[in-house]
């Protein structure tokens, strides 16, 4: 049973103590390690990376003043009667011994998992509440105690729903067991996760890239962790969380970072990125690049001395079609042709009785007639030279899309118009991809330990395999939610998205209690998943707040006032307010907010600002990922009515929709979609 008030705020003295004497131990090891000096090495490459470790060492020890250095406490059974203190970071006394134990550490699982059913050895678990770097409140739980009854956490209700205002905090002390599962699953293994709005997906995909780096620190420490966003605000929305948890060596990128292989300069209709983002592209540009390869029509001659050495064209054609038999990459198996050719010669010299050794057969292999005659039957190859033959080259398209994509297929994928040369070339987004593939086939890719796959169901098969080559060899974290998808390329299914990522050995998880999202809310967005998402179940909200919905129709020529009317209400109260809005219509509101002194920062796709503003106006196309205490959505219809079919356009609504954490207001001059009208 939890304590009486008294037994309280002496224990809340009592680990105020605590957590005074945790910081000063904190404070001492960052005093230790700024101590060290690396000019002490043996040597100058040595001082730099001891200089280097000593630095991220130093920046991990740093202390928020705004938080608390431990967020929870578990008392074990007896005979140890062990008592752990679980925070962001291990911190030790002079002797070593720990005063905060890291939440990723093995013995923490039981402060996330234990339960009255299966305590784990736990007698009790202790939860602190923190306001500003003080401890304020404590709750017990007896997990041993049969006459306690399960009951759900007060300050951990409190603590998911607290208002906030700025970048995604983690959330550390609130993981639950379903998402901790996630977080702590082996290194090996590939984690598929379908999570419904306010599940805490995203947040889960990074706690396991921090729970990864400090259990498999020396294998990911060389091979990297990458986190991939939807776009550059969602990445500024995420960035502080791994940092909070003492990570700092991560990657953010959005899939146009990644595939970042020239200046995007053209858009193109739907069905054409539909058409390059398919799956079988992947054929077309093996064989495109293959093609290159010409058929061996003339002998090898090579003088050397006064000697010319031989190897008829039907020898050369063996060596070469061995080659490209091999499984190896373009550019490694034009690179052994020198050195095969050049054994050949070798052999030659040997049967005319001479006695050449390796030296004579790597000047034959760098000898300027070997290089030529190379060159001409394997040439050397770029990705945008590739490219541009295929859409140039009605020809070379034919033969490469032979037997996989149809005449008419074909036809919308040549260019209109003749371009002079690749430099030339006005390439799309889609061709990134395409880019990236003939890269791979060009060149094998270093595969990362680690990648983090946000927002997955919007990826095309070709940005997938783009994503799924750079974790080759290592594994992945896939983050989405299918009635998300807001691509006319949306995948269908996870077995589809896994397939294409090359990972179809995969665990799935689905997450479908909204912790963060209130039930107002989630009830009304659910409404539109039958028409956009048939079959897919509603998320259901495990909060008891069941927060605030209000549908405001005005006139048109009221929206702006009654949207600067909303805002002067809602700053008076703590917390973030998301104003989402056509992409169209963002200028046009931002000069409204302006004019009425409504302070605000904008979101939209390649920028933000670096102030934390209360009030932020996003496009509707940019809110995915992003999450506000109080969302306001400006035209629902409109918002719909942007994209190229219904169904993308109710999925992008379900998105806009789902953005509220407390309270959720909607201002529409025209009729709301039929779904949500009903």
């Amino acid at each position: 049973m939890p304590s009486d008030a008294a037994t309280l705020d002496d224990d809340l003295i009592s680990e105020q103590t605590y957590l005074a004497n945790a910081r000063a131990e904190l404070s001492r090891m960052r005093e230790a390690a700024e101590s060290l000096d690396a000019s002490k090495a043996s040597d100058a490459i040595s001082g730099e990376a001891l200089s280097h470790t000593l630095a991220r060492r130093i920046a991990t020890l740093q202390d928020d003043p705004r938080s608390t250095l431990f967020f929870g406490r578990i008392d074990m059974t007896p005979p140890e009667h062990e008592q752990w203190y679980i925070g962001r970071r291990h911190v030790a006394d002079a002797q070593g011994n720990p005063v905060v134990i890291d939440w990723r550490a093995p013995v923490s699982t039981a402060f996330y998992r234990a339960s009255h059913t299966d305590p784990m050895d736990v007698v009790l678990r202790r939860r602190f509440g923190v306001d500003h770097g003080v401890l304020t409140a404590i709750e017990d739980e007896h997990l041993t105690d049969p006459a306690e009854p399960d009951e759900k956490s007060h300050l951990l209700a409190t603590e998911i729903e607290r208002p906030r205002t700025g970048p995604m905090r983690d959330i550390v002390s609130t993981i639950q067991p379903e998402q901790d599962e996630i977080v702590r699953a082996d290194v090996a293994t590939t984690i598929c996760v379908q999570g419904a709005p306010g599940t805490g997906k995203t947040a889960v995909g990074l706690h396991r890239a921090a729970w990864l780096l400090y259990s498999f620190r020396e294998r990911l420490d060389r091979t990297g962790v990458l986190v991939v966003g939807p776009n550059k605000a969602f990445l500024d929305h995420i960035g502080a969380v791994l940092p909070a948890l003492g990570e700092i060596r991560v990657g953010h990128a959005t899939i146009e970072d990644l595939l970042d292989h020239g200046r995007v300069r053209a858009l193109e209709s739907a069905n054409v990125a539909v058409l390059k983002g398919d799956s079988r592209m992947a054929e077309v540009m093996e064989k495109a690049v293959w093609a290159h390869v010409r058929p061996v029509t003339e002998p090898l001659v090579v003088p050397r001395g006064i000697r010319k050495w031989r190897v008829p064209a039907y020898e050369v054609q063996e060596i070469v079609d061995e080659l490209k038999a091999r499984g190896v990459r373009y550019d490694a198996a034009r690179q052994m042709l020198p050195q095969r050719l050049a054994h050949a010669v070798l052999l030659l010299m040997e049967r005319a009785g001479d006695s050449p050794d390796d030296r004579v057969q790597d000047a034959v292999a760098r000898s300027a007639p070997m290089k030529k005659y190379v060159a001409s039957v394997w040439p050397q190859l770029d990705a945008s030279l590739v490219l541009f033959e295929l859409w140039s080259s009605p020809d070379r398209l034919g033969a490469a899309a032979a037997g996989v994509l149809s005449n008419d297929e074909q036809s919308i994928l040549l260019w209109g118009k003749p371009v002079r040369s690749k430099g030339a070339a006005r390439w799309s987004l889609a061709d990134m991809a395409l880019l990236d593939e003939a890269h791979d086939v060009l060149t094998r890719m270093t595969s990362l330990g680690h990648v983090v796959l946000d927002e997955a169901q919007d990826l095309s098969p070709m940005q997938l395999r783009a994503v799924g080559r750079r974790c080759s060899t290592g594994s992945a974290t896939v983050l989405g939610d299918i009635a998300q998808g807001t691509t006319p390329w949306s995948t269908r299914s996870w077995e589809e998205t896994m397939t294409h990522l090359g990972k179809p050995s995969h665990h799935l998880e689905v997450l479908d209690r909204g912790f963060r999202v209130p039930a107002a809310v989630i009830e009304y967005a659910a409404r539109l998943l039958p028409a956009m998402a048939p079959g897919l179940g509603a998320p259901v909200s495990v909060r008891d707040n069941p927060g605030r919905l209000d549908l405001v129709p005005v006139g048109p020529d009221e929206l702006s006032d009654r949207l600067v009317a909303t805002l002067h209400e809602a700053v008076g109260s703590p917390g973030s307010i998301g104003v989402i809005a056509p992409d169209a219509d963002i200028d046009a509101y931002s000069a409204a907010l302006d004019a009425a002194g409504v302070g605000h920062g904008r979101l939209d796709r390649d920028h933000g600002d670096d102030e934390d503003h209360q009030v932020q106006l996003v496009p509707a196309t940019v809110a995915k990922g992003l999450e506000f205490d109080r969302v306001v959505v400006v035209e629902p219809s409109r918002i719909a009515a942007a994209e190229p079919d219904e169904r993308t356009g109710l999925r992008r609504l379900y998105v806009v929709l789902t953005r509220a954490v407390s309270a959720l207001t909607v201002l529409h001059s025209e009729d709301l979609p039929a779904e949500l009208a009903a």
